[in-house]
């Protein structure tokens, strides 16, 4: 597979290809640190530290199969450690502007978006990862680098949380697979 040469190229020191690996990928970084900022200028900030971050840190990736969740790992902390150094309210007119995708309706209910915004930290990045990537429990677990049953936990705390705000019922009920 074409990505798995370029990311041995890349921990090798081949900036070219760490490059082309961020292209590839960018849409999908973009869109995560979307959803935790909530505005564009943030997110473009996020995607940028994380570029940074991990181009620095490309030599210490281990296993270059799990280059995507290490990559969504960095921008997590990186979208984490810009939401605390800003610490602001983001209204809810900024998020009209919410990327579109061709593979998923992204959030065009804006009081979901407001509602995973407001969610816990670990509660939005399981909800995130978990809806908007697709992302099986266990490859969840390595990015939050957490057991599977704590984020089964915060799926089903996150999404009984996201009921409630939006006025939903809750059967107490949950489905996790």
């Amino acid at each position: 597979m074409k990505e798995a040469k370029l990311v041995k190229k890349a921990i090798k020191g081949n900036a070219k290809a760490f490059e082309e690996l961020l292209i590839l990928h960018s849409e999908r970084l973009y869109r995560t640190a979307y959803l935790y900022a909530g505005n564009r200028e943030d997110a473009l900030d996020i995607v940028q530290e994380t570029s940074c971050k991990a181009f620095l840190a490309i030599g210490q990736l281990k296993n270059e199969q799990y280059f995507l969740t290490w990559l969504t790992r960095i921008l997590i902390h990186c979208a984490y450690d810009v939401l605390k150094r800003r610490k602001k309210e983001t209204p809810v007119e900024k998020l009209v502007d919410l990327p579109s995708s061709n593979d998923h309706k992204v959030a065009d209910n804006l009081d979901l978006m407001e509602a995973i915004t407001q969610l816990k930290e670990q509660h939005r990045t399981a909800i995130i990862l978990f809806y908007y990537h697709d992302l099986p429990i266990s490859e969840i677990a390595r990015t939050m680098d957490a057991p599977e049953n704590t984020v089964k936990t915060y799926l089903q705390r996150g999404r009984k949380e996201l009921k409630t705000r939006l006025g939903g019922e809750h059967d107490g009920k949950e489905y996790v697979s």
